[in-house]
């Protein structure tokens, strides 16, 4: 069987489904932007079995269109540039049997009319709301009406998507939900997978800040947060806010903080400010910053070691796309405290496999940290529980690879019968 696989950061969700189809004996196509391949080195990529195709960066929206659908037409302008190379693989003779595309950024708008013989499997990863999701749930940014058409507006490529798909899936049953009713029949629930083998518990483990020359183990008392980049969609502003009180009740306890300084979602701030500086602005007189450490964006292996001697780890979000860390972090056995929200609460369940606290609330995350680090003994059950969770639904090898790749060999489907977790 061909299959092509189309994503602008290639390999992203599908960083082990595409090699594994290798493995399964298909021919398997990539196409990515060429910036991000280059990046992660397309030989490497090509190792796997997979044959990258690169196509250019395009030309965003035009600074006078109306800015309710720049976001339109610069996926179009993308749409475009995947169907040049789409129509090259079809002169040259590939002919996919199956089109495998993350439609968020505008690549698969037209690759239903370039191959209509193929069967096109769409990853769903979210779509927006004008209420009851991520917009508006902050009071601290309050929504406009501008905001809701905008959002409103921004699902046009969605839509379009939806219209032209054959299937979708959607890593969690929330993020599946947020789609209109009307496809939900057509949208199989299977997550990217963790890989537990890679991610695992390693009391071992430790980690050393180098400008004070200072190593930490799991026998440290040790707060850690993940996230891609440090902004109010991943609750850093209320995590910080806790750390005034958890840093006084705790004095021997670091804080680990992962993350770059851009924003991958939400406001940006004035060109040159941070939300880590603007943060940090509001408590650096309350605190000791000998003991806050921010690591920016670090090496996957140093990474897994932060998780790996986590006493405490403090995963908050928007109603939003579910994090890779906070599955990752259950995988290593951390103490995870989430916040009550979608689709957190679809995972960690409150003393059980992990502790839930309001979004909104650092009182909370403070009383939940001092639970923790008082009564280690007490939390070892939930810690395993929290592997097992990963382990049963979440597991890269066992569950979810097993299931992508059946969804693939086995398309078309009857739509009133999904696949996967529902």
């Amino acid at each position: 069987m061909n299959i092509l696989f189309v994503h602008q950061n290639f390999p992203g969700q599908y960083k082990y489904l595409a090699p594994a189809m290798v493995q399964k004996g298909h021919t398997v196509v990539a196409l990515g932007e060429r910036k991000n391949l280059e990046q992660k080195s397309m030989g490497h990529l090509s190792q796997t079995g997979v044959k990258c195709i690169a196509y250019e960066t395009p030309e965003g929206a035009s600074p006078n269109t109306h800015h309710y659908i720049r976001g339109l037409e610069a996926n179009i302008r993308r749409g475009q540039g995947i169907i040049r190379a789409t129509l090259s693989l079809r002169k040259q003779g590939f002919i996919p049997d199956v089109v495998c595309a993350h439609p968020g950024w505008g690549e698969a708008l037209y690759l239903k009319d370039v191959f209509p013989e193929a069967k096109h499997l769409y990853f769903l990863e979210f779509y927006y709301r004008s209420r009851g999701s991520d917009v508006g749930f902050d009071p601290e940014f309050p929504s406009q009406l501008d905001d809701l058409f905008r959002v409103r507006t921004k699902n046009t490529t969605l839509l379009l998507s939806l219209e032209a798909m054959d299937w979708g899936v959607s890593p969690t049953i929330w993020q599946r939900n947020q789609h209109p009713g009307a496809f939900h029949d057509k949208i199989s629930v299977i997550h990217d997978g963790i890989n537990t083998k890679i991610v695992q518990p390693n009391p071992e483990a430790s980690f050393t800040l180098e400008d004070q020359g200072l190593t930490l183990t799991a026998k440290d008392e040790v707060i850690t947060y993940v996230a891609r980049n440090l902004e109010p969609y991943r609750g850093f502003h209320t995590f910080m806010r806790s750390l005034p009180e958890i840093l006084d009740r705790h004095p021997s306890a670091h804080i680990l903080i992962v993350g770059g300084d851009e924003v991958s979602y939400g406001r940006q701030l004035s060109e040159g400010q941070t939300y880590r500086e603007q943060y940090l602005a509001e408590i650096h007189d309350q605190i000791n910053l000998d003991r806050v450490h921010f690591l920016g964006k670090l090496p996957y292996s140093s990474y897994l070691s932060v998780l790996q001697i986590s006493s405490a780890h403090v995963y908050l979000t928007y109603p939003f796309v579910l994090s890779w860390s906070m599955l990752e972090a259950m995988a290593a056995e951390c103490l995870v405290i989430g916040s009550a929200t979608p689709p957190v609460l679809e995972v960690l369940r409150h003393e059980e496999n992990g502790l839930l606290v309001d979004f909104f609330q650092p009182q909370e995350i403070v009383n939940a940290i001092t639970q923790v680090l008082e009564h280690p003994n007490r939390m070892e059950a939930i810690r395993k529980k929290a592997r097992q969770t990963v382990m049963e639904i979440f597991d890269l090898e066992s569950v979810c690879l097993p299931q992508h790749i059946a969804l693939i060999e086995n398309l078309p489907l009857d739509p009133t019968k999904s696949t996967g977790v529902s």
